[in-house]
């Protein structure tokens, strides 16, 4: 790279050469952006001001940064395949790490005749393996056990009898992940499924051997019934939705080879390492949250959508808005004061389907709605027509960019396009494990550096729990005899009585 790009490069990063702002194999293109050089500095400047580059020191030398409990957010330890030591409470976690590592890649090792495998989660312990597992069943030269790996989140038992009705009962192995283990969904599901197993007439014995945990609460899944060689830790300084580089990803390493969950490891720390010591204005988490902070605070944008042109990452869109809008979804700063604007909603799915569903909305409707789109240089297909159908799939995700940002002008206003409209291109060489786990790695960064510049606490989620308190006295009210009247507003006791006839 030339002086002169490094140089238009820092000052304006929307007039990077491409290719100039890469980090573990990304490239991020900011040039639709239309955020001009004057206010690229005031950018800068507030995260100066803010001291962010501080703050993420914090993160990742196990500072406090979960304000509201009081302890660090280690996730990023769970990928440093180096070992480094990182104290909390004056221990060091690693070892605990490494030995978990040894003890997935055993498993992996002695993993056989397994025809089925269930995996019981929600939320966190559901959305990164999930993912991690359809996204890379696209990727070329990789082992492949060939498993049917199901995923069983929702307490509706229409998920889970799908499953079922599909499972081989006497090869099937189940991972009931919950951090608790108390997670009401994933309890129950994990009942319903050793009934199944009863009526399939296995014993007792081949049921234990089927029942593997991850938990953070060891003697909970050990008085559920769980084998103690079949219970993998993780800890209570892992948030849920950072947990998918813990023993909650073993799903893809027993599909993959545990080899291609390091290396899934190994793409999210290289990010990591960009992120610690990268300077802001080539930061590309940074950039990413300081774009969007932008669009936020200039036209009050209130959504932003992700767009992978990409089937295998269809459900990224998903896996962000856990990410996002529970990080960062708030009401109150980290000193407890009301604040105007938090987390953006979080909407988007895999183009080029997304073109025929919202799309008119984004060039048309009245409001700003930012854009990243995502895209992968290689196919992943081997059908002899591959190069044909990529060809198109990218020329629709460059020409929707385009047309974003450039607008259309026309006498009749129903056939104008506005324009303007901002938009990030982040490449993809191909879609492997290790560039999955970089973009994984580099949205979580993106999360952290929003927080930070909105002053709020990614990493605790106190919204979640008032639903949960009070859908257990209503469950019980729903299977009693008697019409309900009292211990609840009119309107859910009228609910409930309707519901009861």
């Amino acid at each position: 790279m030339s002086t002169k790009s490094a140089q238009s490069d820092s000052a304006n990063p929307s007039k990077a050469v491409f290719g100039s702002l890469q980090a573990a194999g990304l490239t991020l293109d900011l040039a639709y952006q239309g955020i001009s050089q004057p206010e690229w500095a005031s950018l800068f400047t507030k995260a100066d001001q803010i001291g962010l580059k501080g703050q993420i020191t914090e993160l990742l030398t196990g500072g406090l940064v979960n304000t509201s409990e009081h302890r660090p957010a280690l996730h990023t330890t769970l990928r440093d395949l180096n070992k480094n030591p990182m104290l909390y409470k004056g221990n060091d976690v690693m070892p605990a790490i490494a030995e978990v590592w040894q003890r997935m890649e055993g498993l992996c090792n002695k993993w056989v005749g397994v025809t089925d495998l269930i995996h019981i989660g929600i939320g966190g312990s559901d959305f990164g393996p999930r993912l991690a597992v359809q996204a890379l069943a696209h990727s070329a030269n990789k082992p492949n056990r060939g498993m049917r790996v199901h995923f069983a989140a929702n307490v509706d038992s229409a998920e889970l009898s799908h499953i079922l009705e599909r499972a081989q009962a006497n090869s099937t192995k189940v991972l009931i992940v919950s951090k608790s283990f108390s997670t009401s969904e994933t309890m129950m599901n994990a009942k319903t499924i050793i009934n199944w197993f009863k009526a399939k007439n296995l014993t007792s014995s081949q049921i234990q051997n089927s029942l593997f945990a991850v938990t953070c609460n060891v003697k909970a899944a050990e008085s559920f019934g769980i084998q103690a060689d079949n219970i993998f830790p993780f800890w209570d300084w892992v948030g849920g939705r950072f947990s998918v580089w813990s023993a909650v990803g073993l799903p893809i390493a027993l599909q993959y080879g545990f080899e291609t969950f390091k290396q899934f490891l190994s793409g999210a720390n290289a990010m990591d390492q960009h992120f610690a010591s990268t300077p802001i204005s080539h930061n590309l988490p940074v950039l990413l949250a300081l774009a969007l902070y932008h669009q936020q605070t200039k036209h009050h944008s209130k959504a932003y959508a992700v767009l992978p042109y990409a089937h295998a990452l269809e459900l990224l869109p998903f896996w962000l808005q856990q990410l996002d809008m529970e990080s960062n979804g708030k009401s109150t700063d980290r000193q407890g004061k009301y604040v105007k604007t938090s987390s953006p909603i979080v909407f988007g799915s895999a183009g080029t389907n997304a073109q025929h569903s919202y799309f008119q909305l984004l060039h048309q409707g009245p409001e700003i709605i930012p854009v990243d789109f995502i895209m992968v240089k290689e196919a992943m297909s081997s059908l002899p027509e591959a190069k044909e159908h990529h060809n198109a799939l990218l020329a629709n995700c460059l020409a929707q960019a385009q047309a974003l940002a450039h607008g259309k002008e026309s006498s009749d206003p129903n056939l104008s396009y506005a324009g303007k409209r901002p938009s990030n291109l982040i490449a993809l060489p191909k879609l492997d494990a290790y560039h999955l786990g970089a973009l994984l790695a580099l949205y979580e960064h993106r999360a952290f550096s929003l927080g930070a510049l909105w002053n709020l606490n990614p990493f605790d989620q106190p919204g979640v729990e008032l639903g949960k308190v009070l859908a257990r006295p209503i469950e019980e009210a729903l299977k009693g005899s008697q019409p309900n009247d009292e211990g609840f507003d009119s309107i859910t006791s009228a609910r409930i009585n309707y519901l009861k006839q």
